[in-house]
């Protein structure tokens, strides 16, 4: 089947661990009406649904193997033919590779593609992640701002995520740098790339990337 018009708005949300992606793919999402599409979140999906490509994608992490290219394209072009991306979509962990990229590039045949880049340094990931936590309930992040460790969406426990050790984050900027990275490069040049500071408070991020998006610089 081939892919639906796309309005203007499709946007590629891109930074290291602990930017800030979520937070603005939700904003951005709430202020644009447009699809946030995370394939990590459609993995883990598919994965408890027991889908096909669930089992398959179950079955490679069980064997110790890495989710290739093929599997990842697969899984994020069946979310870009859905009816509701019609009014533009902002993809969160895809591309992360050049190969996804150029295939992007080819499914979206010529129709405009904004990438937006959080820029956060890696001494300033490794502080956010630090104090960051997630509610052991509905699994959204949070930041340890010493009060009482309560999510302020559902009430539920917040807890340190396992995965934002510091072995572990070092490990994850590593993987990042060697195969999301290069997509910077890729992208660069183009009249549609645009860097925000990810540094900077998260509602002025926001402010930043739709000030972008309104002014048609990116």
């Amino acid at each position: 089947m081939a892919p639906l018009c796309m309005s203007n708005l499709n946007i590629v949300l891109l930074g290291p661990p602990g930017a800030g992606k979520g937070t603005q793919a939700a904003q951005i999402r709430r202020s644009r009406g447009i699809p946030h599409i995370s394939t990590g979140a459609m993995l883990r999906e598919a994965i408890q649904a027991g889908t096909p490509l669930g089992l398959e994608v179950k079955q490679i992490i069980e064997s110790g193997g890495l989710i290739g290219d093929e599997v990842i394209t697969r899984l994020a072009f069946d979310r870009l033919r859905e009816p509701d991306v019609s009014a533009g979509f902002l993809l969160d962990g895809y591309p992360r590779t050049i190969p996804q990229a150029e295939a992007l590039d080819a499914f979206m045949a010529g129709r405009p593609l904004t990438i937006v880049e959080v820029v956060l340094s890696e001494e300033d990931v490794l502080h956010r992640l630090a104090s960051r936590l997630v509610c052991g309930e509905c699994g959204m992040n949070s930041q340890d701002t010493g009060g009482d460790h309560t999510c302020h969406d559902c009430g539920g426990p917040l807890v340190p995520r396992v995965d934002d050790a510091e072995e572990v984050v070092r490990n994850r900027l590593a993987v990042y740098r060697r195969q999301t990275e290069p997509l910077v490069k890729y992208y660069d040049g183009r009249k549609s790339f645009h860097r925000v500071n990810g540094a900077q408070l998260p509602d002025d991020v926001t402010r930043d990337i739709l000030k972008a998006l309104d002014s048609g610089v990116i």
